[in-house]
């Protein structure tokens, strides 16, 4: 295997880490650009910049001289805050990543998106890339995360920069700093309430098969651009769990009690507009509150979102190495009642 150079925005975050992980491991030169320092990168042989990709990119689009490749994973993910810091990093940044890219002549991107680009209140049951954006956003989030897919599929030009975006779905494994730490802050505080009935079937992705995901789509820009290029793929671990049942298993891994409060999704949407309006108001004086529910949280947490894979299987050959009770005993330790997917 010959040995490229890549950037990876986004470096510090859990797919950003996982990536550096894995590329150094394959004998590949690997730049970080993130806002903090990790000096755990740097002890992997990783070259670490911190970088704030939503300022001045004339300071830093140095960097992606002589790269082949960047994945950009950078995004401000939350369910609550300012309209201008989402729009900063996810719109902006993105589009000084692409102007980096072509200063540079860097050939490949790859893009991390999310499925809730799509999302839009209704169950999503086996759905495909076809499926449209909607019309309006509960959130800032998906909102600003749309508006940047939208721009990395229309900078792909096959004869210069080529693109593809990538949307796995609540990412988790070991080392997760996101999904699995909220649920257990959640639990442990005494503030996670089931939404709905507790059937909805949704997907998520193991942290190895969303790397490996994007290692293939990189593989798939540079050697065969015109089947993935200016394209989207959904990523999952292709098995649908229960949401609330899966989360009572991984607070049963950490010897925590199942969720017992409910709330009716009706009752949830509206105590989720009062927290929204009374965290706007707060915002008007300068005060920084996020709300327990918001409608978008209320929507993910109550409905069916999955997705069908078909498309990545066919163009990249993407295929989830783990099943889903495997990836519970790697990230929790071997069970005999582990059950998932429904």
């Amino acid at each position: 295997m010959v040995a490229k150079r890549y950037i990876v925005t986004g470096g510090g975050g859990f797919v950003g880490r996982a990536l550096g992980k894995a590329l150094r491991g394959r004998g590949h030169e690997v730049i970080s650009l993130a806002r903090g320092e990790y000096p755990e990168l740097t002890k992997l042989g990783i070259v670490s910049r911190r970088v704030d990709i939503s300022r001045r990119p004339q300071e830093w689009r140095d960097l992606f001289i002589g790269v082949d490749g960047v994945f950009h994973t950078a995004a401000k993910v939350d369910m609550w805050g300012r309209y201008d810091d989402f729009f900063a990093v996810n719109v902006v940044g993105t589009r000084n990543i692409l102007e980096a890219c072509r200063a540079a002549g860097v050939r490949n991107l790859v893009f991390t998106s999310s499925p809730s680009v799509i999302h839009d209140g209704s169950d999503l049951e086996g759905v495909d890339e076809s499926y449209p954006y909607p019309q309006h956003c509960d959130a800032y989030y998906p909102a600003t995360k749309a508006l940047a897919e939208r721009e990395v599929r229309a900078a792909h030009d096959a004869g210069g920069l080529r693109t593809v975006s990538l949307r796995p779905h609540l990412i988790w494994g070991p080392d997760d700093t996101n999904l699995i730490p909220t649920i257990l802050e959640r639990a442990r505080a005494g503030r996670l309430t089931r939404i709905g009935a507790g059937v909805n079937k949704v997907d998520v992705t193991f942290i190895d098969d969303c790397v490996r995901a994007h290692l293939l789509a990189m593989e798939a820009l540079e050697e065969s651009p015109d089947r993935v290029g200016g394209k989207v793929y959904f990523i999952t671990q292709g098995q649908p769990v229960v949401m609330w049942e899966w989360i009572d298993q991984v607070l049963l891994a950490h010897g925590l009690p199942p969720v017992r409060k409910s709330l009716p999704r009706s009752l949830a949407h509206i105590a989720a507009v009062l927290m929204e309006s009374a965290a706007s108001c707060a915002q008007l004086f300068g005060l920084s509150v996020t709300p327990l529910l918001t409608r978008f949280l209320v929507s993910e947490m109550s409905t069916h979102h999955y997705f069908s894979i078909d498309a990545a299987r066919r163009d990249f050959g993407y295929q989830p190495l783990l099943t889903m009770e495997q990836a519970m005993e790697v990230t929790f330790g071997k069970r005999p009642d582990w059950v998932v997917g429904g």
